[in-house]
């Protein structure tokens, strides 16, 4: 019981009472797995921190519950780092369980029937808290993988100042919807920082555009001349250009070029500026 955990609860005392020695080994343990990459200064900051919260409901209870809040606080700070240091969710528990076996070996000479069966319960408590921190895990590399996702993403749509007034967006790979929503969010943005009239959608790049892309096309298209720009598509491919027809999407007025340099060359000219070949 709570109320038994400052007097009566002998695991609780015993761990009170040894709380360095315990931290110390519990430290050692765990520094042979990390294999170098958490110093024991490192180590010795998160156990004794985790090892203070952990003491005082250290007689038991739901894991679940607010009496837990700041030991899951720990327990879940803890995993996100590891989970983006690169540990696997095997050593982030294990940090956990290696705790057991050091609390066994401070109580296997002291051993009597009350304590064996408080041992089991924190046992137990261990074990929950252990499948805490591989949830944590696993929702923290979800996370990093969002993360690099979306990176990745802004990274293979680059929006580039082709000329004063003219951008172009290269796209190079597979065009899906996600990939076509970021290109109209990064097109338009870059529209108003810049002023821009004209915008180049060079597709020279992509294998294959079905009904669905070829749609979020057209909807960025609409959307930078809602906002004053003209747009060009570029580089249609032969079996993309007989895909288009095959589903019957139409382009409408949309102007487009085979290639990125017929379409900045017709951007210019809608500038009022061309360009003439000198020979030399």
């Amino acid at each position: 019981m709570v109320g038994e955990a400052g007097q009566g609860h002998r695991l609780t005392g015993l761990l009170r009472d040894n709380a360095d020695e315990v931290v110390r080994r519990w430290v050692e343990a765990v520094a042979v797995t990390v294999r170098g990459r958490a110093t024991g200064a490192e180590l010795e900051r998160d156990f004794r921190e985790l090892f203070g919260a952990l003491v005082p409901v250290a007689d038991g209870g739901d894991v679940r519950g607010e009496r837990f809040t700041e030991v899951r606080t720990l327990l879940e700070e803890m995993s996100r780092n590891r989970a983006r240091g690169g540990y696997t969710p095997t050593e982030t528990a294990s940090s956990v369980f290696a705790l057991k076996r050091v609390v066994f070996e401070l109580t296997e000479d002291s051993a009597t029937p009350e304590l064996f069966r408080q041992l089991m319960e924190f046992s137990t408590l261990l074990d929950a808290l252990g499948l805490i921190t591989f949830e944590t895990y696993a929702r923290a590399r979800e996370e990093i993988i969002k993360e690099q996702s979306e990176q990745l993403l802004e990274l293979t749509t680059p929006v580039v100042k082709l000329w004063e007034g003219v951008l172009a967006v290269p796209l190079v790979g597979t065009l899906d919807s996600a990939r076509t929503q970021v290109v109209m969010e990064k097109l338009l943005e870059t529209l108003v920082e810049t002023g821009s009239e004209h915008a180049i959608i060079d597709i020279t790049g992509v294998f294959a555009v079905d009904t669905q892309v070829a749609q979020h096309l057209l909807k960025t298209v609409v959307a930078a001349r809602l906002m004053g720009a003209d747009c060009i598509i570029s580089g249609i491919r032969p079996q993309i250009a007989q895909t288009i027809v095959e589903l019957g999407i139409e382009f409408g007025d949309i102007t487009t070029k085979a290639s990125l340099a017929d379409a900045l060359r017709h951007a210019l000219r809608k500038e009022g500026t061309d360009i003439v070949k000198v020979d030399r």
